[in-house]
C-alpha cells in the first residue's frame, strides 16, 4: 500500500478536533488515488515464463466425414478425455479448446514434452494421430488466458510438425538439456508471420 507525508497548515490536526476539512480532504484525495493505481495493476496482464503446447489432430476433416457426425462426436469425446487426463497427469493448464485442438501451458519444458508424447501415444489406441508444437517464451496471462509472440511461435511450431511429430523451438531443447530426451534437428525454418528463421527439433523416435 503507497504512503504518503502531506504537512497542513495550524497547529492541530486532529480529526475530530478543530477545522478537520483539511485532513479529511488529503485522506480522501489519497484513498483515491491507490484505488486508481490498484485498478490499473490489476488491469495490467501479467507476464509469465511458461511453456506452450499445441496439439492438433491429423486429418479431421477426412476423419469426421469417414464416420459420420455421431460417430465422430463419441471420438471426439475421447480424445478429449483423454487429453484431459493426460494434462493433470503432467500438471498442465489448458488454456483453449479450438475444435480437434488443445492449448495448454506449463511450468516445466520437459514435463511438457513427456506430456505431448503420451498424448500422441495415448490417442493412437483411437485410430487418431496428432502433430503437436511446444515453445517456451514469456507470456501475457489475463483473466486465465494467455497471450503474447509466445504462443503465436507455438502455433506457427505446431503447423510445421508432420503427422505423429513432436516438434519443438530451439528454445525448448535448450531448455531440456540434461534431461535425456533425444532431438532430431529440422533444420532452420520459417514461421510465417515471425520475424527471422527459427531451428525446430522433433522429439526422438525413442521418446522422452
Amino acid at each position: 500500500m503507497p504512503s504518503a507525508h502531506v504537512e497542513l497548515p495550524g497547529v492541530d490536526h486532529a480529526i475530530l478536533a478543530g477545522d478537520a476539512g483539511p485532513a479529511l480532504g488529503e485522506i480522501e484525495r489519497f484513498l483515491n488515488e491507490a484505488w486508481e493505481e490498484r485498478a490499473w495493476d490489476e488491469a495490467k496482464p501479467e507476464r509469465v515464463l511458461a511453456t506452450v503446447l499445441f496439439t492438433d489432430i491429423v486429418g479431421s476433416t477426412a476423419k469426421a466425414v469417414e464416420l459420420g457426425d455421431a460417430r465422430w462426436r463419441e471420438l471426439l469425446g475421447d480424445h478429449h478425455a483423454r487429453v484431459r487426463r493426460l494434462l493433470v497427469r503432467f500438471r498442465g493448464n489448458e488454456l483453449d479448446t479450438a475444435g480437434d485442438g488443445f492449448l495448454a501451458s506449463f511450468d516445466g519444458p520437459a514435463r511438457a514434452i513427456r506430456c505431448a508424447c503420451a498424448i500422441k501415444e495415448s490417442v493412437r489406441e483411437l485410430g487418431l494421430e496428432v502433430r503437436a508444437g511446444l515453445h517456451t517464451g514469456e507470456c501475457e496471462r489475463m483473466e486465465g488466458k494467455v497471450g503474447g509472440i509466445a504462443v503465436h511461435i507455438g502455433a506457427r511450431v505446431v503447423a510445421r510438425a508432420a503427422p505423429g511429430e513432436v516438434l519443438v523451438s530451439s528454445t525448448v531443447k535448450d531448455l531440456v538439456a540434461g534431461s535425456g530426451i533425444e532431438f532430431e534437428d529440422r533444420d532452420v525454418r520459417e514461421l510465417k508471420g515471425i520475424p527471422g528463421e527459427w531451428r525446430l527439433f522433433a522429439v526422438g523416435a525413442s521418446g522422452p
